[in-house]
């Protein structure tokens, strides 16, 4: 059941960008001080803070279309209506393309709100344990919003602290620091947070998630050894498995279950805070935009019999959410299936209740083989790799036979074979760009990824024109 209400709550001025915006005094503001007075406003404040994590219309969040639109699994699709996600897929993109700005101002929103909550929660009068608790969740949330700014930009502005208008110009802080950042603060996060929380709480930041994120930002930073000890802690909480149907992790009645490290809640309330993949990514034979077609590449990409390639993609004569699939419903002639529903479980077709796991155990295992293997540890990379691998082949139409168990004991033999399992496992969840990036690999597998320019996203325009100090990303 979702549970947390993701309702925005204006508490002080937001550095969201409006033109011109930088240059006045703000209006009509309510003042957080004064706001803060008892634990419900407390609550209130931490739960906008989760708002801008949505996949919805209102934040118009298009993440989804960096990570997939721009990788190898998916073409743009669509009708045309939508020229950013055209230009993400052929690299012509450039500083006014709307999908950066929209992206940018809705991070900053959700970091602006977890500083709000950080700046006052000690001016209140409130339960120790709920104000461990609502400082961990606002240092958790601000760590994740920083870390999908830093996979998307590179170095940008950092603040931790809710600054007046004068002095929201600053120029962009290393990534390097933005990770120190993200990693001290999920620490801090995790001795706060509690490793479960009642059903009625379900959505919100936990221990787990916290010493995740953690590890994910030490990956990114090749910092192997980190990864490791952070994955233990994970692990060590005893609070995590593998789902024996690998199907569970997208379906509506079995959301939030024992693979989910941290899942955000979407609502089918028409109050927009339902998925709109439901809509963007379903094909425009069933009422959906079809913005995300996918490559034929990607479907061969799975060894045969793997069972996760029907979760994943729809292939012609399938079952598709009540229709059956034709070739004719895309121009590659596949569709995704994640974070889509049957249009009879909705009252609007982009307001879906499928929740989007950001982390799952199974990506923590793949981190743990990955770092692992690095570090030349071949043999103990095996051990999470087949545990992963294991759940799949149990859903095979032969377990018996398909995807073997990998044996090598050569290093590379191992980071390929790991790097394919993040791909089928994990296809369209939104990692795939960002992988063939830091795997600086990228150019060799994306047709058109200039080395030295695409490795990030242009900073907006928007935002170089408000603020002098920002200096534009290389060759844009």
């Amino acid at each position: 059941m979702n549970s947390i209400k993701y309702i925005p709550l204006l508490l002080a001025f937001a550095f969201t960008s409006c033109e011109g915006i930088l240059d006045k005094e703000p209006i009509g503001i309510l003042d957080a001080g004064s706001f803060f007075q008892t634990e419900d406003d407390a609550i209130q404040a931490v739960n906008a803070a989760y708002g801008p994590l949505l996949l919805n219309n209102d934040n118009n969040n298009f993440f989804w279309a960096f990570a997939v639109v721009a990788s190898d699994e998916a073409i743009d699709g669509g009708d045309g209506s939508r020229p950013g996600i055209t230009e993400l897929e052929a690299f012509t993109y450039t500083p006014r393309t709307e999908e950066f700005n929209t992206f940018w101002k809705v991070q900053y929103t959700g970091i602006n709100q977890c500083n709000v909550v950080l700046d006052h929660l000690p001016e209140i009068e409130i339960d120790a344990a709920l104000r461990d608790r609502v400082t961990g969740e606002a240092l958790f949330l601000r760590s994740y919003y920083y870390f999908q700014l830093v996979q998307v930009f590179g170095d940008v502005p950092l603040f931790t602290t809710v600054l007046p208008p004068d002095e929201l110009k600053i120029p962009r802080t290393p990534k390097a620091e933005i990770y120190r950042l993200i990693e001290q603060d999920c620490e801090q996060a995790a001795q706060l947070l509690p490793g479960e929380h009642l059903p009625s709480e379900l959505g919100r930041a936990t221990k787990g998630a916290a010493y995740a994120l953690a590890a994910k930002a030490y990956l990114y930073e090749k910092n192997w050894s980190k990864v490791l000890e952070y994955v233990a802690k994970v692990k060590d909480l005893n609070l995590y498995a593998l789902m024996p149907d690998y199907g569970d992790n997208f379906r509506e009645e079995t959301q939030n279950n024992a693979e989910s490290v941290f899942e955000i809640q979407h609502s089918n309330l028409e109050l927009g805070v339902g998925n709109f993949l439901n809509q963007w990514w379903a094909s425009k034979k069933v009422t959906g935009y079809g913005f995300a077609e996918v490559r034929e590449e990607f479907v061969n990409a799975f060894e045969p019999d793997d069972p996760r390639l029907r979760f994943t993609v729809a292939q012609n004569n399938e079952d598709y959410f009540g229709v059956i699939y034709k070739n004719s419903f895309s121009s590659t002639k596949f569709s995704p299936r994640k974070y889509l529903q049957s249009d009879s479980t909705v009252t609007q077709k982009a307001d879906g209740d499928i929740n989007y796991t950001a982390i799952r155990f199974a990506e923590v295992l793949l981190w743990e083989a990955e770092a692992l293997n690095e570090l030349g540890m071949v043999q103990e990379a095996q051990i999470p790799l087949e545990q992963v691998r294991a759940r799949a082949r149990a859903q095979a139409l032969d377990p018996l036979t398909a995807l073997p168990a990998v044996t090598t004991a050569d290093q590379q033999t191992m980071r390929e074979a790991i790097r394919h399992e993040r791909q089928v496992e994990l296809g369209f969840e939104m990692h795939r760009f960002f992988d063939l990036v830091r795997w600086g690999i990228a150019a060799d597998v994306l047709p058109g990824f200039q080395t030295g320019k695409h490795e990030v996203f242009p900073l907006p325009q928007t935002e170089m024109d408000l603020n002098s100090e920002l200096e534009q990303n290389p060759n844009y």
